[in-house]
């Protein structure tokens, strides 16, 4: 037996959807306004996860211009069928419900097969049957009338595969399992034992979340709920218990028998959240044709026993160094919405990513010259070394940590006439504080490192050899989704603008440290 540590994907990975084919499992994830949109990880153990690709990689695919921080991709769901793979998801608030398709999981991708208004909410997933009829399944405002906020339906339409369109009529087969249920979502569809099974989020995504089931011996219903649901939720333990917000999960099975379920949950801090909602694992069994979670325990586990696999490597600290000396950038670093290359160029010198003084800001819905990775630890360091090219006094360039536009960090180096101006701004609900301002000596490179531990932070500066302390205590409070809301965790990474104006200048990045520190 095998002791697999949670979560299995740290940081803001919300929404999971997996799928297994072969002896491979693959998880796909919300992305909102970052892009590229939707990361897909590769296991082979459900213990060694390794990101092998993003699905949304092209402008085309991904249109999220202007769209807000916890807008853009929701709630993707994989699924593969005789040859293809299917990737089906929702962009806010102007695109719809799309699919996307590939004969690999690596890509590329297909451009979307947007299904419009006849698939109208959010959180579409797909089923393929046993005669190769592919169902549509997703949610909705209630179509007999909106009674209040988070009354909504899931329904089911047949999918026709040649034309990516919706065909006969919806069939409402769910409402939720609370009385005045709120928000149940994220369905997806599953078969087992001649039963049709619809699993499903209920609560909303805070401290009332949960896991519902129903199941059917016809695909259109009429569906029975659980007695037992909620199958998982930690609402009943209270918002001091270390994991909460569980709920939006998928099913898989190994083929040998053994299920297990994905499902998003936060680990606040102090009752702050700053990671996100991250992918947890559960053990599922089967009685009386029902699954249950975690069977004796009834809540998320710290560890899962896993069976038939072997004894991963001894855990050892995070801590990646990007030298930008690869013709294409790692998967795992995001901008925020499209125009990548207007932000950012690789190669424009050797070993180093070019970020130009465009007139964005982090505090505006655009596109902002801002590179990140996300905070995937709660003790954690961010560093850099880099060059600016200053052409306007309105110019800046440095470091961040962002919730969303109005709730960030900024660590900004601007052009004085006798060297740099290093400062430290607070964003809280759109206005700027100023913790601190230091002058800096002329220099051609800078060393900025912003020390995040648990709800303070620190940040350093080093020109010469010794780092040198620019601010502490940072209360990043702000900068939580209890605090900041939507859907997002942290993303800490590079950052350069023209405040207002292409200012013609810009900024080499040498170097891009994520460390894990130790708990204390």
């Amino acid at each position: 037996m095998l002791s697999v540590k949670n979560p299995i994907m740290s940081g803001f990975f919300p929404d999971p959807s997996i799928c297994r084919v072969g002896n491979k499992y693959y998880t796909v994830h919300s992305t909102f306004a970052y892009f590229p949109g939707v990361p897909i990880f590769e296991s082979e153990d459900l213990v060694h996860w390794k990101l092998i690709s993003n699905v949304l990689v092209r402008d085309s695919q991904i249109p999220l211009t202007g769209c807000q921080h916890s807008e853009g991709i929701f709630a993707p769901t994989i699924r593969y069928h005789k040859g293809t793979w299917y990737m089906i998801t929702t962009n806010i608030p102007d695109h719809g419900n799309f699919i996307v398709t590939a004969k690999d999981p690596q890509g590329p991708w297909s451009e979307p097969y947007y299904l419009g208004e006849t698939a109208g909410g959010i959180d579409p997933s797909l089923f393929f049957d046993d005669d190769d009829t592919c169902y549509y399944i997703g949610q909705r405002p209630r179509s007999t009338g909106y009674r209040y906020n988070g009354d909504c339906e899931v329904w089911i339409q047949t999918l026709d595969l040649q034309t990516m369109q919706l065909k006969q009529d919806a069939t409402i087969v769910l409402t939720g399992f609370q009385r005045k249920a709120v928000w149940p979502e994220g369905p997806h569809l599953y078969k087992k034992d001649g039963y049709y099974y619809i699993l499903h989020a209920e609560g909303g995504t805070s401290i009332h979340h949960s896991v519902m089931v129903a199941r059917s011996k016809n695909v259109f219903g009429p569906y029975e709920y659980c007695p037992s649901n909620p199958i998982l939720t930690h609402r009943h333990l209270g918002a001091k218990y270390p994991i909460t917000c569980v709920g939006h999960a998928d099913l898989v099975d190994d083929g040998n028998g053994n299920w297990y379920m994905v499902v998003l949950a936060c680990r606040p801090n102090d009752g702050c959240t700053l990671l996100g909602r991250e992918t947890f694992l559960a053990k599922v069994t089967w009685e009386d044709g029902w699954p249950v979670v975690n069977a004796g325990v009834g809540h998320l586990e710290e560890q899962v026993m896993l069976t038939d696999v072997e004894q991963p490597d001894a855990y050892e600290p995070d801590c990646r160094t990007y030298m930008f000396d690869t013709s294409s950038l790692p998967p795992e670093l995001l901008t925020l919405r499209n125009h990548r290359d207007h932000v950012l160029q690789l190669n424009a010198k050797e070993h180093y990513v070019r970020l130009f003084h465009r007139r964005d800001t982090l505090k505006d819905c655009g596109e902002p010259a801002y590179l990140a990775l996300r905070q995937q630890n709660w003790n954690c360091e961010l560093e850099t070394s880099f060059t600016p090219n200053f052409h306007q006094k309105n110019e800046c360039a440095g470091i961040a940590m962002v919730q969303n536009h109005a709730n960030h960090l900024r660590v900004e180096c601007h052009p004085q006439d006798t060297g740099v101006e290093l400062v430290v701004l607070l964003c809280e609900d759109g206005k700027d504080v100023c913790l601190t301002r230091i002058d800096i000596l002329p220099t051609t490179s800078i060393k900025l490192k912003l020390h995040v531990e648990g709800l303070t932070a620190s940040v350093f500066y080093q020109t010469n050899i010794e780092w040198q302390l620019a601010a502490t205590d940072i209360d990043l409070r702000s900068l939580s989704t209890e605090h900041a809301g939507g859907f997002v965790g942290c993303t800490l990474g590079l950052y350069a603008s023209g405040n207002g104006e292409d200012a013609g200048g810009y900024s080499d990045f040498e170097t891009l440290t994520y460390r894990e520190l130790p708990t204390k």
